[in-house]
């Protein structure tokens, strides 16, 4: 809900942090799944790249056509005219990217000055990032404050408590088709949680084990 207020705000910069096995990945694909047919939108599952590749990356999300030897000026120029004519067409333009921790300080920046094209009354491409809590130390540099000034929507994923484990369990259960009991007695359930510190992915690794062992 954040992430679609956020956009349909036309915010420039939004970053979604959580630990490992939280949920990132998953949230990342289903906010690119229900985004409607007036959001056109570009992902980047992997951002360890250069500036110069994260251009090209991004010209090629967009569909813009680039010779090989294309520098970072063309890409910036050509990346520009594409927005402004998906915007024109009313589309918002929404730049995705996981694992956002795995940038360098100079691909970030690169990042920023992309987020910097907008038009007199709005911005022309809205960002957002999704990365471990190693991205907040790194936003936290004093040479990236201007990037971190602009993130104008921040959200951290928690680990699951106790109750929301034993929840997020009976959910799965259900899903798959189990219309009995209480399958986890009280005691196990307790384990889980404590075992798997309220980490999903956990979670599931560790029930499915306990199943197969039952």
């Amino acid at each position: 809900n954040m992430l679609q207020v956020a956009l349909a705000a036309g915010e420039g910069f939004v970053k979604i942090v959580g630990e490992v096995g939280t949920g990132k990945t998953l949230l990342c694909r289903q906010l690119l799944a229900i985004l409607g047919e007036n959001y056109y939108t570009a992902y980047i599952p992997n951002p360890q790249l250069s500036p110069g590749a994260l251009y090209r990356a991004v010209a090629e999300e967009l569909g813009v056509k680039s010779k090989s030897r294309d520098g970072v000026t063309e890409f910036q120029a050509a990346i520009n005219r594409r927005l402004i004519e998906l915007v024109a067409g009313g589309q918002q333009v929404v730049l995705v990217i996981d694992e956002a921790q795995a940038m360098s300080e100079k691909t970030l920046e690169a990042l920023r000055l992309i987020s910097n094209l907008e038009t007199e009354t709005r911005k022309l491409i809205h960002i957002v990032l999704f990365g471990q809590p190693e991205l907040d130390r790194l936003l936290g540099q004093n040479n990236l404050r201007q990037l971190r000034q602009r993130i104008s929507f921040s959200c951290r994923l928690p680990a699951l408590n106790r109750e929301a484990t034993r929840d997020y369990i009976n959910h799965r259960l259900s899903t798959a088709g189990y219309n009995g009991g209480q399958l986890f007695s009280d005691r196990a359930l307790s384990t889980v949680h404590r075992v798997s510190a309220g980490v999903p992915r956990l979670v599931n690794i560790v029930c499915h084990k306990a199943m197969l062992s039952a």
